[in-house]
């Protein structure tokens, strides 16, 4: 496996201002990783008004120091983006498409969706959802198969977190273009078994992200700033890879015995110091993958 890691694991920097997107191309290469994946342009470079110049510096950037980029990550929402507008969120992602092919990445990571519109009339369920999001996908992903990018949806946002909502998804949308970005860690956030949840979905796997959650049942107190609540009411906080909860080894066996040998990429969402935190959470994560 390549072992990768997210510009979102350095946004609490870029956010400050103590890091720029073209510095976390060269933090990563400094720091010893095989590849890094570019977060949503729109979102870590929101002054931005040129995307597609500051995509082209990015490459070169990458190119420069000699790291490889390995993904591109953005945000989407088919049922409540664009204003409930479908239609102009599928343009909007199609850009997010040609950028994608700027960076010079393989594949694209796009959100399927967070939920149902407050005004939204009548039952909330997945499935009656599926068939909007499944059309949404597969107009995308034939879009970014004409420019040779795979498109992937994450088990992300709670409503198409589920490893079998996202098998769904993945199947109705039967495009071998279309696959899956695995997070590791995000089926606590809707309190699934996460080595059961990656075995189901390794063989749509494209892309994966290693993630570590420190967890607590919710029969105890809210511990406070920096925890979250998960779907069914217990609690969780990032975590450096291998300090939380999340069973890791078992995860990343699930991903080998599947034939997955392609990057896993630390997403690193913890309450430590940032380069800290993504040191030792690499060096965690190497040796899980040795004894996986």
């Amino acid at each position: 496996m390549k072992i990768g890691v997210s510009s979102f694991s350095y946004e609490r920097l870029t956010k400050s201002g103590e890091m720029s997107m073209k510095d976390t191309i060269s933090k990563a290469r400094e720091q010893g990783f095989d590849v890094i994946e570019m977060l949503d342009i729109w979102r870590q470079a929101p002054g931005c008004d040129d995307p597609k110049t500051l995509a082209e510096e990015l490459r070169e950037e990458a190119e420069r120091v000699g790291i490889e980029l390995s993904a591109y990550t953005v945000a989407a929402d088919f049922l409540r983006g664009s204003g409930g507008d479908v239609a102009k969120e599928i343009k909007r992602i199609k850009r997010a498409v040609d950028l994608a092919v700027i960076l010079g990445v393989p594949c694209m990571r796009h959100d399927a969706s967070y939920g149902f519109p407050a005004d939204w009339q009548g039952l909330r369920s997945f499935d009656r959802a599926l068939p909007r999001l499944r059309d949404a996908c597969r107009e995308i992903t034939e879009y970014a198969a004409g420019k040779g990018v795979r498109t992937m949806v994450e088990n992300h946002g709670r409503f198409c977190q589920d490893s079998r909502r996202v098998e769904k998804l993945v199947v109705a949308v039967d495009h071998p273009n279309f696959g899956v970005l695995i997070d590791i860690g995000n089926f606590v956030c809707v309190d699934e078994d996460n080595s059961v949840a990656v075995g189901r979905l390794a063989p749509y796997a494209f892309h994966c992200h290693a993630k570590d959650f420190h967890l607590k049942p919710g029969t105890d107190v809210f511990p406070g700033t920096g925890w979250n609540v998960s779907r069914g009411g217990n609690f969780w906080r990032g975590a450096i890879i291998g300090h939380g909860n999340v069973p890791l080894l078992s995860c990343i066996r699930a991903l080998k015995q599947s034939g997955y040998d392609g990057v896993l990429a630390i997403e690193f969402e913890g309450m430590e110091d940032p380069l800290t935190g993504i040191v030792l959470g690499q060096k965690n994560l190497r040796g899980l993958i040795d004894m996986a």
